[in-house]
């Protein structure tokens, strides 16, 4: 069976980008090949992607799941139906306004692999509908101040249990199990 996971790189104050979506701060930051390996690690595991879109939007403007370094299925939640697209190897499927049935989907899809979450909506609305097994988070060492929150109105208290954390020149890396009893 699946697991379920929110996989995201953010700052210490928890924003996945500026606030105009941009990713900017990510890149060119100082690496060390301990850091390449544990994001390696993820993406091997990753069976299926569910994430959102503005109709077609996401593909169209090249705004690729992981930067097209996964060849899997994408599911996409979107408010109008839309045919599946077929890109670069990748099919992307239009799920209308139900986001559990997205995620089972890739969840069949994944076989036993990960479906990873991606974007701070989908992931905060699986999170309240208990979908998500795991968070994997990559933080890295900066602040924005503002801008777009991974967790900001989730209006829930979620007790996690700590699997495994570990830091390197560029990120700390973090892996929770999410406990299902929340307070």
């Amino acid at each position: 069976m699946a697991t379920t996971i929110v996989h995201a790189t953010l700052t210490v104050d928890g924003f996945l980008a500026d606030q105009d979506g941009g990713v900017d701060w990510m890149f060119g930051r100082p690496s060390a090949p301990e850091d390449d390996a544990v994001v390696e690690k993820v993406l091997e595991r990753i069976g299926a992607v569910v994430g959102g879109a503005n109709r077609t939007q996401t593909i169209e403007d090249g705004e690729i799941p992981y930067g097209g370094m996964l060849t899997v299925p994408v599911y996409l939640m979107t408010h109008t139906a839309h045919e599946p697209i077929e890109r670069d190897g990748v099919t992307y499927t239009f799920v209308v306004d139900d986001i559990a049935q997205a995620v089972e989907e890739a969840k069949r899809a994944a076989g036993d692999g990960w479906v990873s979450l991606l974007g701070g909506s989908i992931s905060r609305q699986c999170l309240q509908l208990g979908l998500v097994d795991e968070l994997h988070l990559d933080v890295a060492p900066v602040l924005l101040g503002q801008g777009i929150s991974l967790f900001a109105g989730l209006g829930r208290h979620i007790e996690l249990e700590r699997l495994e954390t570990s830091a390197y020149a560029s990120e700390t890396h973090h892996r929770y199990r999410v406990l299902r009893e929340s307070i």
